[in-house]
């Protein structure tokens, strides 16, 4: 899946709960949310309600290790934030609103502690992250950006720390660090607040003071929060009380042999609690001698154990259920929380459930202390109703069984939208994957249909199928029918796909298959045709799929197999163990070449991802290898490796076609089985990619158009309707028809045995009105001819996102003409963040608390909307996108009708009658569909809010809209432009006010600077400053790749000038940030202009009402509007590069910038340095032509051509927003460029190539103008003149004329041109006349009016010239002169040009005062060479005589 394209996961959980054995938990300070780690690695968070019932609300996913610690992530009045750390050492900072992951980075330690602590810097506080684990100091980290800032070490005894507690100091600023290492030495930091990370960096900071303590294995430290004068001190085999002073021991409590304590807090100054491994707690009350208040404070000290008087048990916390669990449970105590009870203890268990106590302050000691609240995750999903559905369900029920067969593996082939499903029973299902989960989550007719999706069940194994593969997915080089699946019966067995029979049983294991995997390209030809197996008992098999036998059976491994490495150059395999040992197999004869253990292991492992292909690159050095390791292989390798270079270069082709073909196209749909560990059933999850959808609905619909519609659609391939060139080296046509031929022969011989399975023989057998033959018929489409997939995704994807239950109306109308359908319960999305983590949402996440099990009536598809505004914005984009092009495309309806359908299946007797029988005539049914289709893109982008209500809609995240300004993909940009402006119109302007004031400190600043005519210098300086300001191409491509879920790659933009230099937090997100803010403030400032711009001059007095809120904090100082200047200065940034650098490539970024530059001309125009801006525009037009031309309908643009029409398009807002500004800029730089070349000296002129190659778009702009702005193209007649003179060849201007080169100038009444002396006359408006001759270039300006000229005309034979003003009411005779020098233009003589008559004619009264029609006013028609009409608008003739 691309980074950054828009994806959204759907799931399907299944009856059975994912195992989650808790690891760590944490309950959240702001919000009352319970967050767990377990060990396989995932998150849940749990929902809690104030009298304590509990609700698991989603599963985060991302970390590939347990879970070993979680701490909060942000200060109190903040957006929740949590930490987690896992074994590998990844730490990943989430959203608890939404389960987005914000930040993740991996270090080389593992961490089994964090706090959070916030150290004051400057007057804010930031937060901190102070983390140990197994490495010897603690590091201290950003809370933010998850940056080491410093660390602590230690100068006496380093050694791994296991529990810390920090002791702010209320006195003085500095806070003291406290922890305890693994033997039991006490260590001591103070961190001076305030102190600025640049100095720490230097010198690290070392303990203060350091105490062997004789208390090893320390548990957990914690200081008394009611009176700073104890410290609680928990070791597995005891736990201390320690006064806070001097460490001295104040009293103790051991444990008894075979158990051991796991953690301890204070209830109360008086109390505590104390918590063993088996998950019972204790509650103790302290002696007087250990309260700081009394008198005998520290009177135990140094008294021996056996006279103190040891802590009473005031209590004891059990268990609720007694079920066997293979690991301690987790507890954890939290006191304080707002909206819950002041003291909890909750416990997590390795059976994925959470228990609660709230401890009341009166404890009665005899009954132990019952859990207040129990829940875990298989409890909460079997309340459900109806049951979360799996993927294949109504396809697994066995009648006397309650729960479905289980399925165990699958795998998707998009190639053919099929999903292949494993199951318990040992058989495997093949099955079309959106009709499958159509009838999971939508309701429907089908819904009761049994055996509905048409399916076909393969019946071989004789135990659960563990694992499948299709080989073609991974490599082209596959046969396109081979399917295997692995299963614990110890067998692999090789399928065909397309005809459902088994081809080879291999029998090599001697235990369950684990896993199949395809050898890499580069292994030899034989091993390119096998797949490698790994079981259960350890060893890995190479089956060939060609010889249908095994080539090698690697199997003396005594540990589990962890990894599986190649050495293609060489001819080995390598497999990783468990305990670290690695085995080098030689491929080629079966060998096991040699065993190593430790970190010789490591480095070969290491090695081998380093040998990417190229490693077959020298022949000598592979020749000297080969013959130093006596491998036949690689020698042979060697001999063939330039026959094979040979090879791929003639067949480079058809070769490379055929590896990307399956990768090319992006799906729409991709369907992925999830397990959280080995033995759970599979999750699955439907990842829809908007983008994906989009375009193959479109490339159908322009493939759809081109053929005729009559033609067999076989589009549903994916290929085929990408229409790329790439399809066409796959499969020629007459091989794809002798394809499709043996398909349907096999299947006509198949349908009897493998189609039909069990149950739906029974129901035949008990059905007698449709017979075999009917049942045949509807079963047909499972070979590649099938119901087009792309609208079947689209419609279950719409139905699912869709808000039901909000507009009647509405609904009624997608039910009936779009044929969409409600879902069956509240459809579980998912969210896909950076870095590919993922948050899913668990069943029954928007049902209320202690909701009716029993599915009360509640309003479906509500929920998605006030999750949280990260989702809304995804779910808003997704809908508005696909509606969208769904209304541009035509008669798209998902009802039966629609005309790219596959064979529609006859409908089922009995089946009720769907809308389409009474459907409209075809032109009206269309526009009733569009106007569907629009109106619901419009609930969405506008109404939703008002639908919701406030408190129940969680708006889209301005930033993540701001990203997507200008996504590659139109649609989805169109959407996100149009909710951007829909949600910044809904906030009004003090909503808008407070996030310009949120984003302007994050607006990279430039320097100003004098701008010279030419070069702008203000970006001679930025390049000085900033050391790479454009970046590298390849550092911009990286960075779109993996920014997730945000489409600009910062990489053009400056270092931050921020005032507080203090925050250190990342370049990546500070850059995504910056680049945010410039397109946000971008927007606002160019649609809500008046709210940024200053009062023009205070020429115009305002009541103090009236002046504009300021841009920015800073309202009301001298600064006030400097902000619009910033923001104009940054836009002018992006799109010009600065001198002598490469201009920087197409991005996103880039491309958003040249749109609000065009959208707001008007609010920059002060601000910018306008010839350089439009001269930057035409550089990127000025093959926009060249780069429009070949596009496919329906493919995305290429970033230059989407950058050519971004700047065609600001060109032309440019033009209209203020003409005069165009015109007089453009003529100014012609004027400057026809002088520098008429110079020779400076014939490398600086602008020349930019004006000469946009002389075709400089045109087509002025056409735009002649059309839309007359008025105010005539005020500027002369220079638009000039512009179209220097555009516009001369030696086809002499060819052609003026009227067919630029038809659009010659409608106006003031330009006249004759052909024989190739000379134009303009009128202009104060009363000149210019003329031009075209063979000279040259202009020669006469004066003979006082007013705007109105008319103006050549007499036939060229020897007058009549011009006419209304302002002034006279007409003027010129007589050309017509000697013959001047008229062949020799000498360069100007015409000599003299007035010889003039009349005075009655003023003609415009018909109306509009500004158009005085445009039209009179005309000049020459009768003869002498004679002349002045002909009104209203018909009146003037007739005069030369």
């Amino acid at each position: 899946m691309a980074g950054n394209s828009l994806v959204l996961p759907i799931v399907l959980w299944g009856r059975r709960a994912p195992t989650h054995c808790v690891s760590s938990l944490l309950l959240m300070d702001e919000v009352p949310v319970v967050v767990t780690g377990c060990q396989d690695g995932q998150l849940c968070l749990w929902d809690l309600a104030p009298d304590l019932q509990l609700k698991p609300r989603a599963l985060l996913f991302g970390h590939s290790g347990s879970i070993t610690c979680l701490a909060k992530g942000s200060g109190a009045g903040q957006q929740p934030h949590v930490v987690s750390a896992s074994e590998s050492g990844e730490l990943c900072l989430w959203d608890v609103t939404d389960g987005r992951c914000l930040e993740f980075t991996k270090l080389a330690c593992t961490h089994t502690g964090i706090q959070f602590y916030q150290s004051p810097v400057g007057s804010q506080r930031e937060g901190r992250l102070l983390c140990h684990g197994q490495y010897p100091e603690i590091l201290v980290l950003d809370a933010a950006s998850l940056e080491v800032l410093y660390s602590l070490l230690s100068r006496i005894a380093p050694d791994w720390i296991s529990a810390i507690s920090i002791v702010p100091s209320a006195r003085n600023q500095e806070d003291t660090v406290m922890a305890v290492s693994v033997t039991g030495t006490l260590k001591v930091w103070s961190i001076a607040s305030g102190a600025s990370p640049g100095m720490q960096d230097a010198a690290p900071l070392f303990e203060e003071e350091s105490k062997p303590l004789s208390y090893p294995n320390c548990r957990s430290l914690s200081l008394c929060p009611f009176a700073a004068s104890s410290l609680l001190l928990v070791c597995s085999q005891s736990w201390q009380l320690l006064d806070a002073g001097d460490y001295s021991l104040l009293c103790s409590v051991p444990i008894g042999k075979q158990r051991a304590w796991s953690g301890g807090e204070f209830l109360a100054l008086e109390r505590v609690i104390v918590w063993s491994e088996e998950g019972r707690s204790f509650i103790y009350g302290l002696p007087s001698s250990c309260l700081p208040a009394s008198a005998s404070f520290r009177s135990s000290v140094g008294m021996s154990m056996d006279k103190r008087i040891p802590p009473s048990l005031l209590a004891v916390l059990d268990r609720a259920e007694q079920e066997l669990l293979i690991c301690p449970p987790l507890t954890r105590f939290f006191h304080g929380h707002k909206a819950l009870p002041p003291r909890l203890l909750i416990q997590g268990d390795s059976s994925g459930r959470l228990s609660l106590w709230s401890i009341p302050d009166t404890l009665e000691p005899t009954k132990g202390l019952q859990p207040t609240a129990s829940l875990s995750l298989q409890e909460a999903f079997e309340r459900l109703r109806p049951h979360p559905a799996g993927i294949i369900d109504q396809l697994s029920r066995i009648p006397n069984r309650p729960d479905p067969i289980e399925v165990t593996a699958s795998v998707y082939i998009p190639l053919h939208g099929r999903l292949v499903c494993g199951r318990e029973d040992g058989s495997i299902v093949i099955v079309p994957a959106t009709q499958t989960a159509t009838v999971q989550l939508l309701q429907g007719e089908h819904a009761q249909r049994r055996g509905w999706p048409p399916h076909r069940t393969l019946r071989a194994h004789r135990a659960r199928v563990t694992c499948l593969l299709y080989p073609h997915q991974e490599a082209g080089r596959y046969d396109r029918s081979a399917l295997l699946s692995g299963s614990l019966d110890f067998t692999v067995i090789l399928w065909d796909l397309f005809s459902g029979a088994m081809q080879h049983l291999f029998h090599v294991h001697g235990g369950d298959i684990t896993q199949l995997l395809v050898p890499p390209e580069t292994c030899s030809s034989r091993v390119q045709q096998c797949v490698c197996s790994v079981a259960g008992d350890h060893s890995v098999a190479l089956l060939s799929l060609r010889e249908r036998k095994c080539l090698l059976l690697a199997s003396r491994h005594l540990f589990p197999i962890q990894v599986i490495k190649w050495r293609p150059a060489e001819d080995y395999l390598v497999v990783g163990c468990s305990d670290g040992s690695v085995y080098v197999w030689h491929m080629d004869t079966g060998a096991l070449d040699r065993c190593v253990m430790g970190t010789t292991g490591v480095e070969i492992l290491a090695a081998c991802a380093e040998a990417a292909p190229e490693a077959l690159g020298h022949g000598a050095l592979n020749l000297k290898q080969a013959v130093s390791r006596r491998s036949l292989a690689a020698l042979k390798s060697v001999a063939h490796h330039k026959l094979q270079s040979l090879a791929t270069n003639l067949l480079a082709p058809g070769a490379a076609g055929k590896d990307s073909l399956p990768k090319h196209p992006p799906h729409s749909l991709m369907v992925q089985a999830l397990k959280a560990s080995t033995w759970d059933a599979a999750i699955h999850v439907l990842f829809f990619d908007v983008e994906a959808l989009i375009l193959q609905l479109l490339s159908e619909e322009a493939s759809h158009c081109s053929q005729c519609p009559s033609q067999s659609p076989s589009q549903s391939h994916p290929d085929a309707c990408q229409g790329l060139p790439k399809g066409s080296s796959f499969l020629s046509p007459q091989r794809a028809a002798v394809l499709l031929q043996q398909v349907k022969e096999s299947i006509k011989e198949n349908i009897k045995e493998h189609l039909l399975d069990e149950e739906e023989e029974e129901e035949e057998a008990g059905s007698g009105s449709h017979g075999i033959g009917a049942h045949r018929e509807h079963r047909k489409p499972l070979t590649l001819l099938e119901p087009n997939v792309t609208m079947d995704t689209a419609k279950l994807f719409l139905s699912c996102l869709h808000a039901w239950g909000l507009h009647p109306a509405l609904d009624q109308l997608c039910l009936e003409r779009l044929g969409m359908l409600k879902p069956h319960c509240s459809v579980a999305f998912g969210f896909l963040s950076r870095g590919a983590h993922m948050s899913l949402m668990l069943p029954g996440y928007d049902r209320a608390f202690g909701a009716d099990p029993i599915g009360s009536e509640d309003p479906i598809g509500k929920g998605t909307y006030g999750v949280s505004r990260a989702v809304s914005t995804q779910h808003l984009l997704s809908i508005i996108s696909l509606a969208n092009t769904l209304m541009s495309m035509t008669n798209a309806t998902f009802l039966g009708q629609h005309p790219h359908k596959g064979p529609s299946r006859p409908p089922r007797p009995g089946a009720p009658e769907t809308p389409r029988a009474k459907a409209p005539p075809a032109i009206a049914a269309q526009g009733h569909i569009k106007q569907g289709w629009s109106q619901l893109a419009a609930m969405h982008c506008v109404m939703l809010p008002d639908l919701l209500g406030p408190a129940a809609f969680r708006p889209p995240l301005l930033e993540m809209l701001a990203r997507r300004w200008q996504d590659r993909c139109l649609e989805v940009r169109e959407a996100a432009q149009a909710l951007l402006l829909a949600e910044l119109r809904r906030m009004e302007q003090a909503g808008r006010k407070e996030t310009i004031d949120a984003w302007a400190p994050y607006l990279p600043l430039y320097m100003d600077s004098v701008l010279s005519p030419g070069v702008s210098t203000e970006a001679v300086q930025m390049g000085s400053t900033s050391p790479d300001p454009m970046g590298t191409e390849a550092k911009v491509q990286e960075e779109e790749q993996e920014l997730g879920d945000d489409d600009i790659p910062a990489a053009c933009l400056p270092p931050l000038k921020k005032a507080s230099s203090s925050s250190s937090s990342s370049s990546s997100e500070e850059r995504r940030k910056q680049a945010t803010a410039i397109i946000l403030l971008g927007v606002i400032g160019a649609e809500f202009g008046a709210e940024i711009q200053p009062p023009r001059l205070l020429a115009r007095p305002r009541s103090s009402s009236q002046v504009p809120e300021g841009f920015g904090s800073t309202s009301g100082t001298a600064a006030d509007y400097s902000l619009a200047r910033h923001t104009c200065k940054a836009l002018t940034f992006l799109l010009l590069p600065s001198p002598g650098s490469r201009p920087p490539p197409p991005s996103a970024l880039r491309r958003s910038a040249i749109d609000l530059i065009g959208r707001g001309f008007t609010v920059w125009e002060p601000y910018m340095d306008v010839s350089a801006v439009l001269l930057g525009l035409l550089e990127l037009c000025a093959d926009a032509d060249k780069h429009l031309a070949n596009i496919t309908p329906g493919l995305p643009l290429s970033p230059a051509a989407d950058s050519a029409r971004s700047a065609r398009h600001a060109l032309a807002l440019i033009a209209t927003a203020r003409p005069p500004a165009f015109i007089t800029t453009i003529a100014k730089e012609v004027h400057r460029h026809t002088a520098l070349a008429a110079n020779s000296q400076s014939q490398a002129a600086v602008h020349t190539p930019t004006l000469c190659r946009a002389k075709g778009e400089i045109l087509r702009v002025l056409e735009i103008l002649i059309e839309k702005m007359p008025m105010d193209v005539v005020d500027l007649l002369v220079e638009v003149m000039d512009i179209v003179m220097y555009c516009l060849e001369g030696s086809l201007l002499k060819k052609k004329g003026l009227q067919e080169c630029f038809p659009a100038i010659c409608r106006f009444y003031m330009v006249s041109y004759y052909e024989r002396s190739h000379r134009i006359a303009v009128g202009a408006r104060h009363g000149s006349v210019a003329l031009y001759d075209i063979r000279t270039g040259k202009c020669q300006t006469i004066h003979g009016h006082k007013g705007p000229i109105t008319a103006v005309a050549f007499a036939p034979d060229g020897r007058y010239l009549a011009t006419y003003s209304n302002a002034d009411s006279h007409l003027c005779f010129w007589q050309m002169n017509t000697s013959l020098l001047g008229s062949i233009g020799m000498l360069n003589s100007a015409p000599q040009l003299r007035c010889i008559k003039t009349y005075q004619v009655p003023p003609v009264q415009p018909a109306s005062p509009g500004s158009h029609n005085a445009l039209r006013l009179a005309r000049l028609i020459w009768t003869s060479n002498r004679n002349v009409i002045l002909m009104a608008h209203d018909g009146k003739e003037h007739r005069f005589l030369v």
